[in-house]
């Protein structure tokens, strides 16, 4: 007699009926028989299926810290699809535990497919960040470092993925990753130098500072949202000018750069623009907007009011 978590398997892996995306649910917090019986008909469920499921399972871990699907990332890491294993190292983005470690250095090294590298790569810089804030033995974060720096200084690997490891060395604080940094951002790859912007923004250095203000003004909208995120990053203030200016830029994407850049920064005259930036007409930008003043007056000990809630005077 089958169980209910076999009968479950049965039902998400039957490819003539439509997924029910509640049922995954039940994947959450698997003990360790159901983690068996699920590894056993894995592998028989059809590959356009795999995905399905796995993507699903992504998108609900995003939105719900309350779900565990963990042991199916995990094991989904080894998946003969690339796409499935793909979208299982984007699911075990905030599994910060070392034992992932080698299995990211493993995929970064050895696995097939580009983009599969460039996600481990991508993935692995969570490890620097928390090397950086000695929450990592020195063992686990030299390893990390060591597999990102022979990426980086691989001539035969793909550019995306040497990308994705110039954006992960980006946390750490170690001689030499300027020195990539500033290679990167010279590339005659547009792609490598906007990657090298995203990395400025994050190693939280000033040095760069004139850079990536600079690339504010770019033609490029991807560079000009890297750059406007990067002066958040690096608590710009004299940035403030050219950010009250990109929030009335074309570019969807780098508006909202902008105004999350401007609650990073702070002080009253991010407030100011962010007030007046504001649009009744548009929730997606009144959100944005709420959220930039949430986390300034958060950082400034004041208490947050949503504009809708403020006299018609603001």
């Amino acid at each position: 007699m089958l169980s209910s978590f076999e009968k479950l398997l049965q039902q998400i892996g039957d490819t003539s009926s439509r997924l029910s995306i509640s049922s995954l649910y039940n994947l959450s917090g698997m003990d360790r028989d159901e983690t068996l019986l699920f590894q056993e008909a894995w592998s028989s469920i059809a590959v356009k299926r795999r995905r399905q499921i796995i993507n699903f399972l992504v998108e609900i871990t995003e939105e719900s810290f309350e779900v565990n699907f963990s042991p199916v990332f995990r094991f989904c890491l080894g998946d003969e699809d690339e796409r499935v294993r793909e979208a299982a190292i984007e699911g075990l983005w905030e599994d910060n535990d070392i034992a992932l470690i080698n299995p990211l250095i493993k995929l970064l090294q050895d696995d097939p497919s580009i983009s599969v590298r460039a996600g481990a790569a991508a993935s692995l810089g969570r490890y620097v960040l928390l090397g950086e804030l000695d929450k990592i033995k020195a063992k686990h974060f030299a390893l990390v470092r060591k597999a990102l720096l022979e990426t980086i200084h691989s001539s035969s690997e793909n550019l995306e993925v040497r990308r994705r490891a110039i954006e992960s060395i980006a946390y750490s604080g170690e001689e030499g990753v300027q020195g990539i940094i500033e290679a990167a951002y010279y590339d005659e790859n547009e792609r490598m130098r906007i990657s090298a912007v995203f990395a400025m923004g994050r190693s939280a250095d000033p040095y760069w500072s004139d850079l990536v203000i600079g690339e504010l003004e770019s033609a490029k909208p991807e560079m000009r949202y890297e750059a406007a995120v990067a002066c958040g990053e690096l608590r710009l203030s004299e940035a403030i000018p050219l950010l009250a200016e990109l929030v009335n830029d074309p570019d969807r994407e780098v508006l909202e750069a902008a105004i999350w850049a401007l609650g990073q920064i702070g002080g009253n005259e991010s407030r100011r623009i962010l007030y007046e930036c504001y649009r009744e007409d548009d929730e997606f930008l009144c959100e944005a907007v709420d959220e930039a003043l949430e986390h300034l007056e958060f950082m400034e000990g004041l208490p947050f009011i949503p504009l809708d809630d403020l006299p018609d005077m603001y």
